[in-house]
């Protein structure tokens, strides 16, 4: 795998999912690209991030989650004025593309999300960065 990632601060992932085998998948594959990731166990949490005045470089989300949807939370997200952020949905929901896309998201990747499915987006993410840092 020929990620580039030396010399640049740990880009900042949030997974939102509510299954925990989900949450530590994502998180896994996430530590391979040295990211530095946080965890919210549903929408409500990730916006909740956001209203602390936490910022993410990227924010993997789960569909159908309790409290508060992964579409539900982007629009908010989204609403808040986070526009840097890329927001891709995660979701085995054939119907979960337009639900996020419609709500804002950048990405839509049907689970389950691989490693080739992951690293494009974070090399986008990290040179991004490196650009604007």
């Amino acid at each position: 795998m020929a990620f580039k990632n030396q010399g640049s601060a740990a880009p900042r992932a949030l997974v939102v999912e509510d299954i925990n085998v989900d949450r530590v998948i994502l998180s896994t594959m996430l530590g391979k690209f040295n990211c530095e990731t946080t965890i919210a166990q549903n929408g409500k949490e990730a916006v909740d991030l956001f209203l602390e005045g936490k910022t993410f470089d990227i924010v993997l989300s789960d569909k159908d989650m309790p409290v508060m949807t992964g579409p539900e939370a982007v629009a908010k997200i989204r609403a808040m004025g986070a526009t840097e952020v890329k927001i891709v949905g995660v979701s085995a929901d054939l119907g979960g593309m337009e639900a996020f896309m419609s709500a804002g998201a950048d990405e839509f990747i049907p689970k389950p999300m691989t490693l080739g499915d992951l690293e494009p987006m974070l090399q986008e993410v990290i040179s991004k960065k490196n650009m604007s840092g």
